[in-house]
């Protein structure tokens, strides 16, 4: 059996082939079906199978969690991923390619869910922040290359699917080297119920100000991508120019990831949190006063991904820091259910927004939400004293 720091590592390489396989689905299948003729509103509309996935495994995962551990929760969330990879072969059926979805998205979260809970359960106060960077740090690196993958189409289509499920089994076989274990069932903060319900519940109540980073970041990264490219062809942009913007706000988090979850340890969580926020407003403010201009859009998507593209991470530290270790597993489904609603909302309301408000920048209706949760942290940090010593972590001390 492998080492506490081999499993940290075994971990970190199962989140960056699980980045990489989700990065590659969305502009393959994209382009697949746009090449069978598929309308864009379907097609959108496909996309979203990973994100109903994830809401419909969340409920059920914490109890199969506390009673079999991290290593066959991870395994098994990796195995639907693998074998869903490899279905996409069988079978070119639109209906069918989205039930596939639905699974890797089930699958993922499963994997996440594991990885992420056991990761920060594991982790000591001083030192979460960098681990779950790196955390972050590897699932963007392994989204960023996916797209690669998108070139293989043109050898065989199915080519890009064998070569990630493939590379996804070797990196799951790793698992098998690490030793089990569980997470902590005594709750020294007496939770109300031993019931899933019951650990939800307690875990939304004193964390639910954690919750909003994760939203905030699937409301961001959907916006981008989904709303962005259609807003930038409106005022005037080139395809080819939106396609090298939008991965500069990716480039830019890999850049500050590490520094920022470092940073967090040492000075609170809450403190990176509102500094990343405020001044991500700022930048997407500028954004839409700068919009006519590819330079600078790319200069600002770089500073902004910079800055906001850390929040996920961490959010997910500060949710860690304010509940006791037998509510982590409920707090780690809450933050995955968050990151998907603000996924799924995000494009919605951006395309409303769009639609009726047309005289109106993008870039405004991104600053006003990302300003909002800038003040919701800043003012639940200036008022939630009683809440952070209820917590295990760094923030406790230190607001």
């Amino acid at each position: 059996m492998v080492s506490e720091k081999g499993r940290f590592r075994i971990l970190i390489a199962l989140v960056l082939i699980s980045g990489f396989s989700q990065g590659m689905l969305l502009p393959l299948i994209a382009v697949i079906l746009e090449n069978s003729g598929i309308s864009s509103s379907i097609n959108g509309l496909h996309a979203t199978g990973l994100y109903i996935g994830v809401l419909l495994a969340s409920p059920f995962m914490e109890k199969p969690l506390h009673r079999f551990g991290y290593k066959p929760v991870i395994l098994a969330g990796g195995a639907l991923v693998i074998l869903s990879l490899y279905f996409f072969t069988i079978w070119e059926a639109l209906w069918f390619w989205f039930v596939l979805r639905l699974m890797i998205g089930i699958g993922d979260h499963i994997l996440h869910f594991g990885t992420q809970t056991w990761i920060t359960t594991t982790s000591e106060d001083h030192n979460r922040g960098r681990n779950m960077a790196l955390y972050g740090l590897s699932f963007g690196l392994g989204f960023a290359l996916g797209p690669l993958m998108t070139r293989l189409v043109s050898v065989h289509p199915y080519l890009p699917f064998l070569v990630s499920a493939s590379l996804s089994l070797l990196i799951w076989a790793l698992m098998f080297f690490v030793r089990n274990e569980w997470p902590e069932d005594d709750n020294p903060y007496e939770v109300a119920s031993s019931s899933s319900a019951g650990r939800f519940k307690e875990a939304f109540k004193l964390a639910w100000i954690a919750l909003l980073p994760p939203f905030a970041y699937g409301f961001l990264e959907a916006s981008l991508h989904g709303n962005f490219p259609v807003y930038g062809m409106r005022i005037g942009h080139d395809v080819d120019i939106l396609s090298f913007i939008i991965p500069s706000f990716a480039a830019g988090s890999l850049i500050t990831q590490l520094p920022l979850g470092m940073l967090s340890d040492r000075i609170g969580r809450k403190k990176v949190l509102a500094l990343a926020l405020g001044a991500g407003s700022i930048i997407f403010f500028f954004a839409g006063l700068l919009e006519h201009s590819v330079l600078w859009l790319f200069i600002l998507f770089t500073l902004s991904g910079m800055l906001v593209g850390s929040i996920y991470s961490l959010g997910i530290s500060y949710m860690t820091d304010m509940l006791p270790k037998s509510l982590h597993p409920a707090g780690n489904i809450l933050c995955g259910v968050s990151f998907s609603a603000g996924s799924i909302i995000g494009p919605l309301l951006g395309g409303l927004f769009i639609q009726f408000l047309p005289g109106a920048s993008f870039f405004y209706f991104i600053t006003v939400i990302i300003f909002i949760i800038f003040v919701a942290i800043t003012v639940k940090g200036s008022t939630s004293d009683t809440d952070m010593q209820t917590g295990s972590g760094t923030d406790a001390g230190i607001s």
